[in-house]
């Protein structure tokens, strides 16, 4: 065990959502014995994550599954914390009523480049105009007409029917009709160079974070519903379970392929520039 002389501290980044607060709660509220780790938690949008990643920035990352593909040097995925959608997953809503075979001709507010959603988009179909739009402004930009289309992740997947949009395409049925397997959002990852004991340590104590949110659902709900952004706690605790299930506490074979699949169709269809070998940490 690390001393209080020798203590560690792990930065720790991830979204300021209520499924990564949930997950984090166990952490974040020093609710588990750390053996001396002390965890700096740093709360930053999607985008920006993943463009840390690229930097290195950080000893654990939230990140988008696409934008792995260009970290894989630096970062291995931990076996844990994934947001995978088992047949849902990111939605393309628009004003005026559109089937899929219309999204060729729409323009598409997408929440960044580096996202899963719009790489999962692009493998269906790479014919569309899009235009990068923060993800909680997306539905904002479809009703002024700024765009024909959103690509729509977290919570707007919960309530967009209720703002008089239409479904276009559900991503995760569309590739779970395909494959039958769920479709991989994002994880986290940890820098390789931190060396195999602590990088064991660290996933451990990340993987008892999740257990512990699970098993102490009510409190960390209430917990996550602070980073919420004024959702209902009804809806919140549908968000929740959607992102936060037994596939963030382990992947299982399915959900790892479901990564290796999606990384490895984004490479066939020319989105991804390189074969990405995807490795998980081993706790073993």
């Amino acid at each position: 065990m690390i001393t209080d002389t020798e203590r560690t501290t792990i930065t720790l980044a991830h979204s300021p959502d209520s499924d990564d607060a949930f997950m984090f709660y166990g952490l974040a509220t020093n609710k588990l014995d750390t053996g001396g780790l002390h965890f700096e938690h740093l709360l930053k949008d999607i985008q920006t994550l993943n463009e840390e990643a690229m930097r290195g920035t950080y000893d654990v990352t939230a990140i988008s599954f696409h934008a792995y593909a260009y970290i894989a040097d630096k970062y291995a995925l931990l076996p844990h914390g994934a947001s995978i959608g088992d047949n849902y997953g990111p939605i393309v809503v628009s004003r005026r009523p559109a089937t899929p075979d219309d999204i060729p001709r729409l323009k598409i507010a997408i929440p960044g480049k580096l996202t899963s959603a719009f790489l999962a988009l692009r493998i269906f179909n790479s014919e569309f105009e899009y235009e990068v739009v923060p993800f909680d402004k997306i539905i904002d930009a479809v009703l002024s007409g700024q765009c024909d289309a959103g690509l729509l992740i977290h919570e707007g997947q919960l309530f967009y029917e209720s703002k008089g949009l239409h479904k276009v395409l559900d991503l995760g049925e569309w590739w779970h009709s395909r494959h039958g397997l769920p479709l991989p959002m994002g994880g986290n990852v940890i820098r390789r160079d931190l060396g195999e004991d602590l990088v064991k340590k660290v996933s451990s104590l990340l993987r008892e974070s999740i257990r512990y949110s699970l098993n102490h659902r009510e409190d960390a709900l209430q917990y996550a519903l602070q980073f919420a952004r004024d959702m209902e706690p009804e809806l919140a605790d549908r968000f929740v379970g959607m992102w936060v299930n037994d596939l963030t506490l382990d992947y299982t074979d399915r959900g790892r392929e479901a990564v290796r699949l999606l990384l490895h169709e984004g490479y066939e269809r020319g989105v991804i520039p390189n074969r990405v070998e995807v490795e998980f940490v081993s706790e073993v």
